[in-house]
């Protein structure tokens, strides 16, 4: 009574879908669960991770009712035999008394006539539609077709006697305890593809009443996730107002013949731009009906389009119709973001010239001395009195060193201590010390000496309480002659140390 009652229910909904059905076998294997929820102390420790899930497989009809004319909504009812439960197994390695358990395990095999009521999207992978990506989701109804409870248990009486039971009984209906209701119900969600009359999905369905009365108090509810292979009957239904399956009604379909766009009325459109491939001039760029389907361009693709853009080939914005900002001065930031839009400066101070803090005719970037009015000649410091300038270059010309070597003569002490003298004086003045030799030797040999001389006299000056922080010491060899290295007189004029003052006081 049972088999005819689920038969009778599923032929009833097929003769209310009558023509506008078509029929498919689907089936495939699975893997059951049973979601447990009580209030044992510490069972998801001890019990819990001994349950395993059981591996079973589903078979049965399912049908297919268009809803609507977009052909892209169904109502997918099916009838499947369903297989559910779980299994429990656990092994005890140790023997720690003569009654011990070894081994024991049960399986809870319960099998199901389930009834998915599920709506399903499709969405086409092609222009055919014969090849679609489905999403399917819906309630389901679950009536108790069968089921078996088996136990097996080892236990070990003594160390070498060994006890094997086993168990087996149907599993019955009813409201007292160990038996399991007559009806289920959940929700399921299938995803996958459509090619032609095959069927590739996925599936998981999830119980939602509790199906169980166990000795104790706790909540069983099935868990079912698989895969499935399904194969359509018939051909796919199109309702008789929509022969090219495109979502549009024939009676006001442009082209009823051919699957085609809502947006051009039911013709092809490739473009999607609306303007039927028939009288769009642009087929393959998307464009507006009042341009017969063709873009409106954007040559410089500033998104002022080309009709408006007053430059259309150099990117601006719409403020200035499609033309860049203006840049009056020149400097290359435009006015939007110059300070000075009159005045060129470098994006540095905004746009702005570079400033004279000290009113000398040097800018701050170039004047070494820039809060201290000077003269370009000294790099915008302030001159160095030209009697200074002569005393300290007099004092170079009396330092004398020994002979190939960079050790100061003490006949150079009294020059060198008018030097310390003049530095003394005037805190803001600096010293570059450079050393030059004749081009007798190597000219690695002559950069050497040349730098030992420089350092030399640096060091001097530094023992006499000069700040290191305002002296430099420079060699370069044989580079810069003053006179013939050719005759003895010019090589001695050429074996010198040059003294040149500055007096940069910001640097």
């Amino acid at each position: 009574m049972k088999k005819l009652y689920l038969l009778l229910l599923f032929t009833t909904v097929m003769h209310v879908a009558n023509s506008q059905m078509r029929l498919g076998i689907l089936g495939g294997p699975h893997s059951s669960s049973v979601i447990e929820k009580n209030f044992i102390p510490n069972w998801e420790n001890t019990v819990e991770p001994f349950y395993t899930k059981r591996s079973g497989m589903h078979i049965g009809l399912i049908g297919e009712i268009p809803l609507g004319y977009s052909n892209k909504w169904y109502f997918q009812p099916g009838i499947l035999y369903m297989t559910k439960g779980r299994k429990y197994q656990r092994l005890y390695d140790t023997i720690q008394v003569q009654t011990d358990t070894l081994f024991h395990s049960n399986t809870f095999y319960t099998n199901y006539i389930d009834l998915p009521l599920n709506f399903t999207l499709k969405l086409p992978l092609n222009k055919s539609r014969k090849s679609n990506f489905i999403l399917s989701a819906g309630p389901y109804l679950s009536f108790f077709y069968n089921g078996k409870e088996t136990s097996e248990t080892r236990v070990s009486f003594d160390d070498s006697s060994i006890n094997y039971s086993k168990d087996e009984s149907n599993i019955q209906v009813g409201k007292n305890e160990r038996k399991v209701t007559t009806f289920d119900a959940g929700v399921n969600a299938r995803v996958g593809f459509e090619f032609g009359n095959l069927l590739l999905t996925g599936f998981i369905s999830q119980g939602l009443l509790n199906f169980y009365d166990a000795p104790y108090k706790g909540t069983f509810k099935h868990r079912v996730i698989g895969a499935s292979i399904g194969l359509w009957l018939g051909k796919k239904v199109v309702l008789t107002n929509d022969k090219d399956s495109d979502g549009v009604p024939d009676k006001t379909d442009a082209c009823p013949d051919i699957a085609g766009s809502t947006k051009a009325g039911g013709c092809p459109d490739q473009d999607g731009d609306g303007v039927a491939d028939g009288v769009d001039k642009c087929p393959n760029e998307p464009g507006l009906a009042r341009d017969a389907g063709c873009p409106i361009r954007d040559r410089d693709n500033d998104t002022v389009l080309d009709p408006e853009d007053k430059c259309p080939d150099v990117p601006g914005i719409m403020k200035y119709q499609g033309c860049p900002p203006p840049d009056t001065d020149g400097d290359g930031l435009n006015d939007e973001t110059d300070l000075c839009p009159d005045k060129a400066g470098p994006a540095e101070f905004n746009g702005c010239p570079v400033p004279d803090s000290d009113g000398d005719g040097m800018n701050d970037r170039e004047d070494k001395c820039p809060t201290v009015a000077g003269v370009r000649e000294n790099n915008g410091c302030p001159a160095i009195r030209k009697e200074i300038v002569e005393r300290v270059s007099y004092a170079a010309k009396k330092i004398f060193f020994a002979s190939g070597s960079d050790k100061i003569l003490p006949a150079s002490y009294s020059a060198l201590n008018n030097v310390v003298a003049i530095l003394r004086g005037d805190s803001t003045l600096k010293l570059v010390v450079e050393g030059h030799t004749d081009n007798v030797g190597s000219p690695s040999g002559n950069l050497t000496l040349s730098q030992k001389r420089a350092d030399a006299v640096k060091n001097y000056l530094i023992q006499k309480g000069l700040d290191a922080s305002r002296l430099e010491a420079i060699g370069y060899g044989h580079e810069n002659p003053v006179a013939d290295n050719g005759t003895a007189a010019g090589r001695a004029a050429n074996r010198r140390v040059e003294l040149k003052l500055s007096n940069n006081r910001n640097r």
